[in-house]
């Protein structure tokens, strides 16, 4: 069994994005910027946050955050959003998920000129990638393509089980694991809390890809000998042995899913960090004008 190190990957990818962004600058470029705005005090998204300002300090990208109380209003937000797609030295900027109740997310995502989309969640991004064109990827699906392609995981032809159906992940990592390319090429099923044979298509998956966030979900039953598993789920479980409280738990039962696996992501340290580098490639992409002029 091969643990899959999403932490030490995501650590090299920043490196060579750094080396690459100090020879743009050498070459007198513009160091690219990334900006981000956070709405309220929600726990996950300050550490998600805080982690994506300290990423940039690591790549050698300029960051700006903007942070709002959780009362603002939807017009305000928008913007801000208005503003920032005007900000000729932005090359791309997110707005950190989830929103207050009273403001629609589709709406903010939509505003956001989908050039500067480096979260990758705008419908013309989403649209393109599922069409293979280029486009910035939304960042978890593309963390996990980046780790099967650094473990040199064969996909081609392999039966591919994507639990979860979630715009963010499960839907653009179905789509990503069946194009045209490596990795890609496999055979997709995507199962929900509607699939009637859960467990079965499980057990027949070459490769499972859990995005329910659902604590200890998948159990050693459900998996075959050989198969390779990568754990998207991070929930917040109370543990009164942690200094926070909490511990971080996947959907995979790990300590019994793992000696049946050839490849496992632990939680935390799997694709979590490898989240945030696909957000770092983004920018760097977005910096370049490598995708749109």
């Amino acid at each position: 069994m091969t643990l899959i190190d999403g932490k030490a990957i995501s650590e090299q990818v920043k490196q060579e994005i750094a080396a690459e962004v100090a020879d743009i600058v050498a070459r007198g470029g513009k160091r690219p910027h990334l900006a981000a705005i956070l709405v309220g005090h929600d726990g996950g998204s300050e550490t998600y946050v805080a982690a994506k300002v300290k990423a940039c300090e690591v790549c050698g990208f300029k960051s700006s955050l903007i942070r709002y109380e959780a009362d603002v209003t939807e017009e305000e937000l928008l913007a801000k959003v208005r503003e920032l797609n005007e900000d000729a030295d932005v090359d791309g900027f997110i707005v950190q998920l989830p929103l207050p109740k009273h403001i629609s997310e589709q709406k903010v995502i939509e505003t956001i000129d989908y050039r500067k989309d480096v979260d990758g969640f705008h419908p013309i991004n989403v649209g393109r990638m599922s069409i293979g064109l280029p486009c910035y990827v939304s960042a978890t699906p593309n963390g996990i393509l980046e780790l099967l392609k650094r473990y040199e995981i064969e996909t081609s032809g392999k039966k591919c089980v994507v639990l979860g159906r979630s715009n963010i992940v499960g839907k653009p990592m179905a789509a990503l694991m069946m194009q045209k390319a490596y990795p890609g090429d496999a055979t997709v099923t995507v199962c929900h809390s509607r699939s009637k044979d859960l467990v079965k298509e499980c057990q027949e998956a070459d490769i499972i890809i859990a995005a329910l966030g659902q604590p200890n979900f998948v159990k050693a039953e459900m998996v075959k000998e050989g198969a390779v598993v990568i754990d998207v789920g991070t929930t917040r479980v109370p543990d009164a042995t942690k200094k926070s409280g909490f511990k971080l738990t996947g959907d995979v039962k790990f300590d019994e899913v793992a000696p049946k696996c050839s490849f496992i992501t632990p939680v935390p340290g799997g694709v979590g960090p490898m989240t945030i580098v696909s957000l770092m490639k983004n920018t760097l992409l977005a910096g370049k004008k490598a995708i749109y002029q």
